[in-house]
């Protein structure tokens, strides 16, 4: 009787402990911390809490399983020596995949403030241990003592952890999936090879970490189109130029002035011709001398058309 409520017990927590790994995004924790993000200590707060109940929910699996090592592979390895090399050439595995990925993404590194630094380095390696001995941890354990072929138990955990990490969502990247499912392949069959997950931890963090300083996320990476430098390129103006309106009603009379920010138009302009007008009075375009740039002529920018004088267009 005791060893039945042992085992519902032990399928209970390990059911918590993946549910809490859904709701990472609650927490800012895994791929949704962001350092950026508004909240101060609360938010820090809260990704603090994520980290301690992974953490907790693993020790009372521990706690209750009459063999956790044996069954969920809680150790670091049999052999230390192959765990760390193993772990190493994960990791390095894991840092080309990386930088691949961000080259095909942005063409370009893009390395996150050094502020940020320390909270990408404890999300990597706190999100690698909760990750690695819950998923590869437990749930493999479980699954390979319950007979299941180590092919098909590495690839439901790994289904299952990708899953989890909600990558897949609307307005995630698909390669950061693909990358999600095979951290879960590998860290699978190095658990299994290993006999801890000691490697699996030491791979997982390494990768994790490089994706966020190569692609400046810890994961939330969006598709083609989504990322936020091509709204901000579409939409704000070049650096330097600045948009002034010539009255609180008109939109449609704001003009680009090539001139630094804070600064303003000559003196002594008058304003042009009236522009026609819409059935409301709001004029179609804006009026000369308005729509002209003022000050010294600069260079245009790329994707723009340039009318700064009579025939020059």
């Amino acid at each position: 009787m005791e060893g039945e409520i042992r085992t519902l017990l032990v399928l209970a927590f390990l059911g918590l402990a993946i549910l809490l790994r859904f709701d990472a995004a609650r927490f800012g924790a895994a791929e949704y911390d962001d350092e950026t993000a508004p909240g101060g200590w609360r938010l820090a707060l809260r990704r603090l809490t994520w980290y301690l109940l992974g953490i907790a929910l693993i020790a009372a699996l521990y706690r209750l399983h009459d063999r956790p090592v044996a069954t969920f592979n809680f150790t670091p390895g049999d052999d230390r020596i192959q765990v760390v090399f193993g772990g190493l050439a994960y990791g390095i595995f894991g840092t080309l995949v990386a930088i691949g990925f961000a080259y095909w993404r942005y063409q370009r590194f893009r390395l996150p403030a050094f502020i940020h630094y320390p909270g990408g380095v404890i999300n990597s390696i706190g999100t690698a241990f909760i990750d690695e001995a819950v998923f590869r941890g437990a749930l493999l354990g479980l699954l390979l003592t319950s007979g299941w072929t180590v092919e098909l138990a590495i690839a439901l955990q790994a289904i299952l952890y990708g899953l989890a990490t909600r990558l897949g969502a609307p307005g995630r990247s698909w390669g950061m999936l693909a990358i999600s499912l095979g951290i879960g392949v590998v860290g699978g069959y190095m658990t299994v090879l290993t006999g801890g997950i000691g490697a699996a931890i030491l791979g997982h963090a390494i990768t994790r970490f490089t994706i966020f300083v190569t692609t400046g996320h810890a994961g939330q990476v969006r598709p083609r189109g989504w990322a936020s430098e091509r709204f901000e390129a579409e939409t704000l103006p070049p650096e330097g130029w600045e948009v002034v309106s010539q009255a609180d009603d008109s939109p449609y009379r704001a003009a680009w002035y090539p001139f630094p920010s804070g600064s303003v138009p000559a003196a002594g302009l008058q304003a042009g011709p009236s522009a026609p007008q819409l059935g409301d009075g709001k004029p179609t375009a804006p009026t000369s001398p308005w729509s002209q740039p003022v000050g010294e002529r600069r260079p245009t920018p790329d994707g723009w058309e340039s009318y700064a004088g009579d025939g020059d267009r």
